[in-house]
């Protein structure tokens, strides 16, 4: 009879595996991790927390890096990806105040490779101390037939907190708020199926003197930006937030319209901020219009924040590197002009 490693499941890899992530996960721990690593299910002590807001609520997200794990498998590099989906999670809570407390990941291939998982739980664990959360737990699953040989799938789940009172929900937008864009490092965790497609026949090594002397594998790899800090910055300073839209798939044209109230839409100046390289490059070589590219890409702008017009100024001032893109209208939807 065949064994367990006879079809293709390997217990000595994922135990290696465990081994070798052991000191990044638990780096990420303080004194409310009760559970962690190991455990059936991490434990993670809310009181401290909760102490800090009247009316605590937790905001929770799950997500994935979708098909950038192929340009991580292409390339040969498996930390950045990790990075991604951390910071993809804390953004998606960030939109409605909260800020992370706890992290669960999950990896799934055909076939462990611990150094593989080592790197990218390497990256998680960078993000989760960065934006002050602990990598609770979560599953290294090896699934031949399920998955293809050397692909890899990459998941998360972030929890976070917020006090009800300062939860944002969009309700206080109103026509004439000003529309905020803080800037994206490229394409983030979407889109990658049409880059893909692009940029195979050109090769992942090739260096376009567009991109500024970075390779294509490395411009498509620039980290999904974590926009904690920014907000961070805004709320110590007292400035006010209306609503917040996280740009992932759907771009501006279907993302932003989540936050917006009834009778709300907006409408986008393009060219008022600019747009990376590597996007530049990509819709070009797709001749993407500007429907498509608006849909398919962050087109540069990775969050969106809506503030009133008396808060522009300072809130321009905390944040360099955001631009003045738009504003709210009467009606419905996006409008690029």
């Amino acid at each position: 009879m065949p064994s367990y490693a006879d079809v293709g499941v390997n217990l000595d890899n994922s135990n290696h595996a465990k081994r070798l992530i052991a000191a990044a996960v638990t780096s990420t721990h303080g004194p409310a991790v009760l559970a962690g690593m190991g455990a059936f299910g991490g434990a993670f002590d809310l009181g401290g927390a909760a102490r800090q807001v009247t009316h605590p609520v937790l905001v929770a997200s799950t997500d994935g890096v979708g098909t950038k794990t192929l340009i991580a498998r292409a390339t040969g590099r498996f930390d950045t990806v990790g990075q991604d989906l951390v910071n993809h999670c804390v953004n998606d809570i960030l939109v409605q105040g909260a800020r992370p407390l706890f992290f669960l990941d999950y990896i799934a291939s055909a076939r462990l490779d611990p150094l593989e998982v080592a790197a990218i739980v390497g990256g998680v664990a960078e993000a989760c101390r960065a934006a002050g959360c602990a990598l609770l737990g979560g599953e290294t699953a090896e699934m031949p037939d399920v998955y293809h040989a050397d692909a890899f799938d990459l998941a998360g789940t972030m929890i976070g907190v917020v006090d009800r009172d300062r939860l944002i929900d969009g309700r206080m937008i109103a026509p004439g708020d000003i529309v905020l864009g803080l800037r994206s490092s490229g394409l983030h965790t979407n889109g990658y199926s049409l880059a893909r497609r692009i940029c195979d026949p050109l090769g992942y090594d090739r260096r376009p003197p567009e991109l500024g002397g970075d390779s294509l594998g490395e411009a498509l790899l620039a980290v999904h930006c974590s926009y904690l800090p920014h907000l961070e910055t805004l709320w110590n300073a007292g400035v006010i937030v209306k609503g917040m839209a996280h740009i992932t798939g759907g771009g501006l044209l279907e993302n932003l319209p989540r936050t917006l109230p009834p009778g709300s839409g907006a409408t986008i100046r393009r060219g008022s901020w600019p747009v990376p390289p590597i996007l530049q490059l990509l819709v070009a070589q797709a001749e993407l219009d500007d429907a498509e590219a608006y849909r398919v890409f962050n087109m540069g702008i990775g969050m969106v924040l809506i503030v009133d017009a008396e808060s522009v100024e300072q809130a321009r001032a905390l944040l360099p590197d955001s631009d003045t893109i738009g504003e709210i209208v009467a009606g419905e939807g996006v409008h690029l002009v």
